[in-house]
């Protein structure tokens, strides 16, 4: 058909939404008329019929038929960055190797843009591009915006796709540490239950869902009590096995253990007051990936300033070199 596009999604774009994805690309399409144009088949994600909330990966192809013109490109001269932009992303590194740039995402930076976010990582990776037009970094992974710590780019687009593979096949290894209200029993376990999304593009949450419930996906979260702080507070260690959107917050939340300073799925109950500040408590603190040739980046972000005050509050030690999985991985 004349005016039909066929568009491969980007690195950068891996992970979001298909309605946001058009959003982005086509933004004087409604809403109302981009469900249409799904519920006809005419827009495919990879030849086969797709729906608005379906997670797009890097290099799949999306089949746009004849909607108008997309919107521009953003001119280069206007995505120049401010001398403090630039000072602020580099100052995020805390690694990298030749295919590798690993970043410690301060807490409130959304990861990409949208509707609420003007500022956001994606638009100022251009101060991490290399002098005399080297390529732009790229995003291989998500965290959320309040969520801190170790998130990956990758220096080229083969770069991106190998990264890519490894998250997607769970050869990658990612630690995190958060505070929750309460102590789990046992103090050790894994939690087991299915997720599905609710709300619009950009505002969603997750609600637990039984197995075969449409949208229902299998989501596992594992968890270790590193130390308790009296009968009100625990520090735990969580590793995602599957990688479900808000998955940690919501299972947490789930067994009676919201994250603290997570209102969002904790309530009221997620804020214990006193000197511990209302900001999300869960840190990306390790992330490993394999390199190729038997070779791993292996990488750790300290903790945000508000964790940081808060263990010290407790007594806690901020700086505990400790992965109770990594004798299992």
């Amino acid at each position: 058909m004349s005016g039909v596009e066929v568009r491969e999604v980007e690195a950068g774009e891996s992970g979001m939404r298909l309605d946001r994805w058009f959003g982005v690309h086509y933004p004087a399409v409604p809403h109302g008329r981009l469900q249409k144009l799904l519920r006809t088949g005419q827009v495919r994600v990879d030849g086969a019929r797709a729906k608005a909330g379906t997670r797009l990966a890097a290099g799949q192809t999306v089949r746009v038929p004849p909607v108008g013109a997309p919107a521009a490109k953003p001119d280069p001269a206007a995505r120049r960055l401010s001398r403090a932009d630039r000072d602020f992303v580099r100052g995020l590194v805390i690694a990298e190797s030749a295919d590798i740039l690993a970043l410690n995402k301060p807490p409130g930076l959304p990861v990409q843009g949208g509707s609420r976010a003007e500022r956001h990582l994606d638009g100022l990776l251009d101060g991490l591009a290399p002098p005399r037009g080297g390529e732009r970094p790229r995003l291989v992974h998500r965290l959320d915006k309040d969520t801190s710590g170790v998130l990956l780019l990758a220096r080229s687009r083969q770069a991106a796709a190998s990264l890519g593979r490894a998250i997607k096949d769970r050869a990658a290894r990612k630690l995190y540490w958060a505070l929750v209200i309460g102590v789990p029993k046992p103090a050790e376990g894994e939690i087991e239950a299915a997720l599905a999304k609710t709300g619009a593009a950009g505002q969603e949450r997750v609600r637990l869902a039984e197995p075969g419930t449409p949208g229902a996906k299998r989501a596992v979260t594992r968890y270790q009590t590193i130390e308790t702080a009296g009968r009100e507070l625990t520090w735990v260690a969580l590793e995602p096995v599957t990688g479900r959107t808000h998955q940690l917050r919501a299972h947490m939340a789930a067994v009676g253990h919201p994250i603290v300073g997570d209102g969002k799925y904790g309530g009221a109950a997620a804020h214990p007051g006193g000197e511990i500040p209302r900001k999300l408590h869960l840190h990306a603190r390790r992330m490993r990936v394999p390199e190729g040739r038997g070779r791993w980046f292996d990488v750790t972000a300290p903790l945000p300033d508000h964790m940081r005050a808060t263990w010290e509050v407790l007594g806690l030690d901020p700086d505990l070199d400790i992965d109770p999985f990594e004798a299992e991985a």
